[in-house]
């Protein structure tokens, strides 16, 4: 069994979380929840394709709730403490983690982008509700 890093597992879960790459680095191909976040990009692919002129809030929607559940996952994976990330995902590694700053920063950023996805996200959806789309 590899050990599993914890800034790496938190950096692949906000570039590639949609995508669930950080799950299959965790878990493996036996992880239910890697398949899930994996399957909502043909998912949004095919209801863009079927409902084409749709608002790309609505046909996309898949993948944007894979995006936020992925960085809420980012966000726990980094604030796990150490020794309970070591006792979970590293059982039989002599090695340990000791997260640092960039780590923080990681943090800090992530929840930058997920604050100002969020915004964008229900500016959007009021435009679409209220105006019918009149402002994008």
């Amino acid at each position: 069994m590899t050990h599993k890093n914890k800034t790496l597992a938190t950096f692949l879960a906000v570039i590639t979380g949609s995508l669930g790459v950080h799950r299959f680095y965790l878990g493996g191909k036996r992880d239910p929840w890697a398949w899930l976040h994996l399957a909502s990009l043909p998912l949004s692919l095919l209801w863009s394709h079927y409902f084409f002129g749709w608002p790309t809030l609505l046909t996309y929607s898949p993948l944007l709730l894979s995006f936020f559940a992925a960085l809420l996952e980012a966000l726990v994976t980094g604030l796990t403490p150490d020794e309970k990330w070591d006792h979970r995902h590293n059982p039989a590694s002599d090695r340990t983690n000791n997260s640092s700053w960039p780590l923080a920063l990681l943090l800090v950023l992530t929840t930058g982008l997920g604050a100002t996805a969020l915004i964008a996200v229900i500016a959007r959806a009021f435009d679409l509700l209220y105006t019918g789309g009149a402002y994008g």
